[in-house]
């Protein structure tokens, strides 16, 4: 049968909203950035190794003397042009933030997530009528696609090619199939079961869609094949073979560090701390809509169910379920859009159900996106994440792991406003209009969605406004004075949070007439200035601790026999709550 196909209604405008809501994300650069661009730098030198860039890198293979990224080289290959365009020096991991860093992801991983995004809209729609914004939205901000879309691991790009391949031979073009299919094992070693799975396809047209198929395979094969014996001796020899560091035990077993599934990784690839169902329940929608699209398309959904299986089992029994740092698991990327080929028949069979995960999948996949670089754990799922933001607000471990946007280097304040909330206006471009024909068909659908509306606007507002809590005591060795009297201040500051406050202040705001003996004394920090508004820099108070500010003051001409002297906290530029001490003088 044909290839469904068909253009989703706001196409454009949704594409831009997720491109916004999934590339602003600005990660410090990691241990993928560093392998993947040392080799593009190489590759630059018309050389492979890169010794003096991978000598502290702990994703890289040595063969003989010298050293070489441990990575598949098609995406260090594909971001050649952005990087020559950006002038990319030798990249370090050293936690920091590199804006042509940032830029070389987006022009080579970002686009291919808008790629994958495009598609999945076109067929969705294709299939069913409707379907394809909600779709498009739904894999693209409900799923780990996202998290992924502006950071340096090719799974994603491999997906997107592997996806491109399985529609061009949809629609019998089984050549240029075969280019695409071939260029996914390039870009990440395990996506060659996908080349595997649609050459299976091709033959089921016959022998010269095969022969067509496997011949347009050869030239990526071949690429792969100079690479490895140019590098490691072997057109056979991946550079897994070789790799060293903290996992190169645990990847020498099995192959390469895939065995026997494991209880274990069945849990934690499901419904662990960063599960697949528990950030992205909206997949069992897309599962259950490739059962009803192979009542009339079965060998398309026996495809995409055969790919999504196989990814399946490689997380399963591979020693590190979500493969060290990352928002999960993360090896099931390049299976998402073949997945996602079953979301057009689950909005049109289920769209209650289907909405209301695809709705949830969309608030924790987004919230995921903002934190997982930054949190190296997550209090009880992501889920424990949001509910620790809506109670502490910007002081919890959400906000403060949140990562910064793209924007900061303009001067925008760090936090994930921006892309919290172009990701909201995507899902309500997407979801709007079934949501107002819900009003009056679909109660529970309508509750569910002006439910997690509500949080969200909740969980915002009190990110953006909630104080820390700084307790502030304030007392004075006099309440009565006369003029030309010495009165003494104590304030005290308590950190009544359980975690630790940085840039804090304490702000002290003395009446006209009094007059500052000498300069404050503090217990921490850099000290104070001013002399009738006191500003004194504390550096930082750890959970529960406290400190403590002494100042005197000589009572002058006052215009009032009742004067109030005030102190308050701040921490990151918000006040906390204040306190006050008055004084009665007499002439």
């Amino acid at each position: 049968m044909a290839l469904p196909w068909r253009t989703p209604g706001h196409e454009r405008v949704l594409l831009a909203l997720v491109a916004v809501a999934a590339l602003l994300p600005f990660y410090a650069v990691t241990a993928q950035d560093q392998s993947r661009l040392c080799l593009t730098d190489a590759l630059l030198h018309g050389r492979l190794s890169n010794d003096a860039c991978l000598a502290r890198s702990v994703d890289k293979a040595r063969y003989g003397r010298h050293l070489y990224s441990d990575k598949a080289p098609g995406l260090s290959v594909l971001e050649l042009p952005s990087a020559a365009a950006v002038r990319l020096p030798p990249v370090r991991r050293d936690g920091g933030h590199s804006v042509r860093v940032w830029a070389v992801r987006v022009l080579s991983s970002g686009l291919a997530f808008l790629a994958a995004a495009f598609l999945v809209g076109r067929v969705a729609e294709g299939l069913e009528r409707g379907a394809g914004g909600r779709a498009l939205v739904a894999f693209g901000l409900g799923t780990l696609v996202a998290p992924l879309a502006a950071a340096n691991f090719g799974h994603g790009a491999a997906g997107a090619a592997g996806f491109g391949a399985f529609l061009l031979a949809w629609r019998r073009r089984f050549v240029l199939a075969g280019l695409l299919a071939g260029l996914a094992p390039l870009i990440d070693y395990p996506a060659a079961a996908i080349t595997v799975v649609l050459a299976s396809y091709a033959a089921r047209h016959g022998r010269r869609a095969l022969a067509a198929f496997a011949a347009a395979v050869v030239p990526s094969a071949a690429l792969l094949g100079v690479y490895d014996a140019l590098a490691f001796g072997s057109p056979f020899h991946l550079s897994y073979r070789y790799v060293v560091g903290s996992y190169a035990s645990e990847q020498a077993s099995g192959f390469f560090g895939v065995g026997v599934p494991r209880a274990h990784s069945v849990y934690e690839v499901l419904v662990g701390n960063r599960g697949l169902l528990v950030a992205s329940p909206v997949v069992v929608a897309a599962a259950f809509g490739l059962v009803v699209l192979a009542r009339t398309h079965r060998a398309e959904a026996l495809v995409c169910a055969a790919v999504a299986l196989f990814f399946l089992v490689l997380e399963f029994g591979y020693f590190l379920p979500y493969g060290g740092g990352s928002p999960g698991p993360r090896f099931l990327v390049p299976a998402l859009p073949f997945l996602a080929v079953g979301l057009g028949p689950a909005f049109a069979r289920a769209p209650r159900a289907t909405t209301v995960l695809a709705l949830v999948s969309v608030v924790a996949t987004t919230a995921l996106t903002l934190v997982w670089l930054g949190a190296d754990h997550l209090d009880g799922t992501i889920w424990g994440e949001l509910a620790g933001a809506l109670d502490q607000g910007r002081w919890s471990h959400f906000a403060r792991s949140a990562t910064e946007t793209i924007l900061a280097p303009l001067g925008v304040s760090r936090g994930p406003w921006v892309v919290a909330f172009a990701a909201a206006a995507a899902a309500a471009v997407a979801f709007g209009a079934p949501l107002v024909a819900a009003l009056r068909r679909r109660p529970p659908v309508a509750a569910v969605a002006a439910g997690v509306a509500a949080a969200a606007a909740v969980g915002a507002f009190r990110l953006a406004t909630l104080p820390p809590a700084l307790h502030t005591g304030i007392q004075s060795t006099e309440s009565i004075a006369r003029t030309g009297d010495q009165v003494h201040f104590t304030v005290t500051l308590r950190n009544a949070m359980h975690l630790e406050l940085t840039h804090v202040r304490l702000n002290v705001a003395l009446p006209q007439g009094m007059v500052l003996l000498a300069s404050p004394y503090y217990e921490r920090g850099s000290g104070c200035t001013g002399t009738t508004r006191i500003t004194c820099n504390l550096d930082f108070l750890e959970a529960g601790m406290r400190t403590v500010v002494r100042f005197g003051v000589r009572i002058g001409p006052l215009s009032t026999d009742h004067v109030t002297v005030r102190a308050w906290g701040s921490a990151d530029g918000a006040a906390g709550p204040g306190a006050a001490t008055s004084l009665v003088v007499s002439a």
